[in-house]
């Protein structure tokens, strides 16, 4: 904190300092000049110097009046000459406030005051009968070369800061338009992995939860079905672990890749789940791999998801899953020919079609929502679904037919890989 205020205070004071050294340096040269005497109807007095003191002065007020200072010091020339006192020139007392002018934009009055200084000098010269190739031919050249150096310097200073001001705003601009797109960046991925967490872990909860209905429905009548059931339970906890564990891993080292990516080969998990829940399933795949790897992903999350809602809340008996890709996009459907009692999207408990496992599945449903209010809230499944067919560039419909439910996807394969 206290390097940060001596900086503040070094950026404040630096001006000021600038503008006495110019002033003072402005005061000696002129008092220097007035000491040489040339010129003017009486030698220098008290009154000169306070006049070259008074014109180094005006620069302390540069930076707040330029213009009023650069008309000070014209006029106050102008009295300087009027007085009769010693020749000081024409460039070298007003130079420093040409400079000031054309350093704070005020381009226009410092070419201004300059051709005022020179036709006025050249006018009341000449009319006193000066030389006028000595006036003309000789010193005007060097005045006019002095002052308009003055104001070619303030004006390359002044262009010089803006430039320096554009490209501090330019990088302030691009740094918090980085930010903008790290952040974006950050809620895309914690958006994904909400939809991977969602999808993979509901299903095998919904995998794990109707088996061991199953389970417990069998035990003691059909040992055999009971030991399938738990073998299924088995298998989907460590499926769902893993998930978890590559999901961790993720988050702990975020540059890193995930080492496996879901592919339509894994289709079967899903299909031999809703199997093992009693659904007739038809799968009908025609894919041309290799498919780009989101469109992959996106495709199978949906077709888990929409599995899953079909075993949570299907009444009916029989699943179809399509999957066809063309030149341009891969479709998918999912269609329940059954009735749908739920119009929720995948995060409630309904009763399928056979009465061992709606019993199981009502009771267990009231058992794992009893007193919990998030019970009733509506679930993020179809959401899920259809933000990942849009991040794509795809479209999502899902919607109650003849009794069942369908959910259809198109995702295009262009601009994919």
């Amino acid at each position: 904190m206290a390097g940060q205020s001596s900086e503040r205070t070094v950026r404040g004071i630096r001006p000021w300092v600038t503008d006495v050294l110019l002033g003072a340096g402005v005061a000696a040269t002129v008092s220097i000049v007035i000491t040489a005497n040339e010129g003017g109807r009486h030698g220098p007095d008290q009154v000169a110097y306070l006049w070259a003191i008074g014109l180094g002065a005006l620069m302390l007020a540069r930076r707040r009046y330029p213009v009023v200072v650069l008309a000070v010091s014209v006029l106050g020339l102008f009295a300087y000459y009027a007085a009769g006192y010693p020749a000081v020139g024409l460039a070298v007392p007003v130079a420093a406030a040409l400079f000031s002018a054309a350093e704070h934009g005020r381009l226009a009055a410092s070419v201004g005051a300059a051709v005022v200084v020179v036709v006025v000098s050249v006018f009341f010269r000449l009319a006193e009968g000066q030389d006028f190739s000595f006036v003309v031919g000789y010193e005007l050249a060097g005045h006019v070369l002095l002052m308009g150096a003055a104001i070619a310097l303030g004006d390359s200073v002044r262009s010089r800061r803006a430039v320096q001001a554009d490209a501090r705003r330019i990088a302030e601009l691009t740094e918090a338009r980085y930010r903008q797109e790290a952040d974006a960046r950050v809620q895309d991925e914690r958006m994904a992995i909400a939809r991977d967490l969602h999808d993979s872990l509901g299903h095998t909860t919904s995998v794990i939860a109707l088996h061991a209905d199953v389970a417990r429905e069998t035990l003691g009548r059909d040992d055999a079905a009971a030991r399938s059931a738990l073998d299924l339970i088995r298998s989907a906890a460590g499926r769902s672990m893993d998930d978890l564990r590559r999901t961790v891993t993720l988050l702990r080292s975020p540059g890193d890749r995930p080492r496996t990516v879901v592919s339509m080969a894994n289709l079967d998990a899903v299909t031999r789940a809703a199997d093992a829940a009693g659904f007739d399933v038809d799968v009908r795949v025609r894919l041309d791999p290799p498919l780009p790897a989101p469109v992959e992903a996106a495709a199978f999350r949906i077709v888990q998801e929409a599995v899953t809602n079909v075993v949570r809340h299907s009444a009916g008996s029989r699943v179809e899953i399509r999957v066809r890709q063309d030149e341009r996009q891969l479709t998918l459907s999912v269609t329940d020919t059954g009735a749908d009692r739920s119009a929720d999207d995948g995060d409630a408990t309904t009763t399928p079609a056979d009465p061992d496992r709606a019993a199981g599945q009502l009771d267990a449903g009231r058992a794992d929502t009893a007193g919990d209010p998030a019970a009733d809230r509506p679930g993020h499944g179809i959401a899920g679904m259809r933000e990942r067919a849009e991040s794509l560039g795809g479209t999502l419909i899902a919607e109650h037919r003849n009794g069942g439910f369908v959910v259809r996807a198109a995702l295009p394969l262009a601009g994919s890989a």
